[in-house]
């Protein structure tokens, strides 16, 4: 277990904390007072990261590992292993610490929500009784009302209605993981099947890939795996690959000093041109853009 600290952040990472005088405000407004976010944030490879509170903290803290591992521990007795697509919740008013593993370092969105109705949720749908797998579905909500919960936060700081819609949005987003973590045995099923083949994408990101020899490996047929993508993903097979790619690309970019074309022949892309009309098609600015605006 490392539990070497790191003092300062993490590259790219993404934080705020909800300012003290905004935070009374909230456990006093009628709408807000039950649920509301106080922190939030992304730490990416979030190497020696550490944290413990002997006190525990005043807030639930929800932990979602999106990659690699880490580990937490409540009170003495409790200890458990967080990896990839599991989310965590540490109750608040419990000592515990937390960090990330030595061989694989963990990237997690994190927040802490304060009211009596964070409690209530939790219990509901178990939450406490240990990690819970995200399904392709919840992974990807959690990942959007994050991105856009923390950007609403961020700008508009001190606006009511704009943390009570956050309030509202974490409610609607913790329900519907603890809907859709207990799922039918076909519902985990097909999550199967889509991690089969996803798990296959990600380690192809460097090869071209064709939907024949994806869903020869799954298993499915061409129909069948195209209709699952598209219900679960939003995206036929193929077109979520690309996303894969960009997505790695959007990483190589922000952490790395490799060229746009040097990027592109990594992810298996020969044309450089091909690859920035690609990577602006779903990302909405080019390579270099995004490379210049600043992240964190």
């Amino acid at each position: 277990m490392d539990i070497t600290s790191k003092p300062e952040g993490f590259e790219a990472e993404k934080l705020f904390i909800v300012p003290e005088y905004m935070q009374a405000e909230l456990s006093r407004s009628e709408l807000t007072r039950d649920l509301f976010v106080s922190d939030i944030g992304f730490f990416p490879h979030a190497r020696h990261h550490y944290r413990e509170r002997s006190e525990g903290s005043s807030s639930y803290i929800f932990i979602f590992c999106s990659d690699g591992e880490g580990w937490i521990e409540i009170n003495p007795n409790k200890s458990i292993v967080l990896t990839q697509n599991h989310l965590a919740v540490i109750p608040a008013r419990t000592p515990h610490r937390y960090g990330a593993s030595a061989h694989a370092p963990w990237s997690i969105y994190w927040f802490h929500l304060q009211g009596d109705h964070a409690d209530a949720f939790i219990q509901m749908y178990g939450m406490d009784t240990g990690p819970v797998h995200l399904p392709i579905g919840a992974m990807s909500e959690f990942k959007d009302v994050f991105d856009k919960c923390f950007v609403l936060l961020s700008d508009k700081t001190y606006s009511l209605p704009i943390h009570t819609h956050v309030s509202q949005s974490m409610r609607q987003l913790i329900s519907s993981i603890g809907i859709s973590a207990g799922g039918t045995a076909k519902d985990k099923k097909r999550e199967q099947y889509l991690e089969l083949a996803i798990r296959y994408m990600n380690d192809r990101l460097e090869d071209s890939m064709k939907l024949p020899e994806l869903a020869k490996h799954t298993g499915l047929s061409k129909q069948h795996l195209i209709l699952l993508f598209k219900e679960e993903t939003g995206f036929p097979p193929i077109d979520y690959f690309l996303r894969l790619k960009i997505q790695r690309a959007s990483q190589m970019l922000s952490l790395t000093g490799l060229s746009i074309k040097e990027i592109a022949a990594r992810l298996g892309i020969s044309d450089p041109y091909y690859f920035s009309r690609l990577f602006k098609k779903i990302t909405g600015s080019s390579p270099s853009a995004y490379r210049n605006v600043p992240k964190g």
